[in-house]
């Protein structure tokens, strides 16, 4: 259940970096256990490890507290980048793809304040997943960071 909750909550904590951080982070891999999450990203930008992280884990924690559905929807490729759906830099995705979102309508994902290409899976509602604290933010090469939270 544990991981789950992680997994999902990696969802959140892209979109609020991308919110926080900017338009050029990118996930550059994860790795979840029933312990913690770890997220690994790149970005361009300087990042102030106290008020960018607080930032961030503060608006993870909003959108567990509003209670988000959390919904998949089946779509073409193409249909998926212009609703904004979000996918990981280095992998190969087929024609049709499943897209994960967070809030929104089922047939409006583009509303949705997270949407990434995944293959699950998730918890049903962000309500599940608790409080989310960052424990560690750490540079781990050039423009590569790593985030633990718990």
């Amino acid at each position: 259940d544990q991981v789950l909750k992680y997994h999902t909550a990696t969802h959140l904590l892209h979109q609020a970096l991308f919110d926080v951080i900017g338009g050029d982070v990118r996930q550059e891999g994860s790795n979840i256990t029933g312990e913690r999450l770890r997220f690994d990203f790149f970005t361009t930008k300087t990042i102030d490890k106290t008020s960018d992280m607080e930032r961030v884990e503060k608006i993870i924690n909003e959108k567990i507290n509003e209670k988000l559905p959390m919904r998949f929807k089946l779509m073409d490729k193409k249909d998926a980048e212009k609703v904004g759906a979000r996918s990981f830099f280095r992998e190969k995705y087929p024609d049709r793809v499943k897209v994960y979102y967070i809030g929104g309508t089922d047939d409006q994902p583009e509303t949705a304040y997270s949407k990434e290409f995944c293959g699950g899976p998730h918890v049903s509602n962000t309500s599940e997943i608790g409080m989310l604290t960052i424990q560690k933010l750490e540079k781990i090469g050039s423009n590569l960071y790593r985030i633990y939270a718990k």
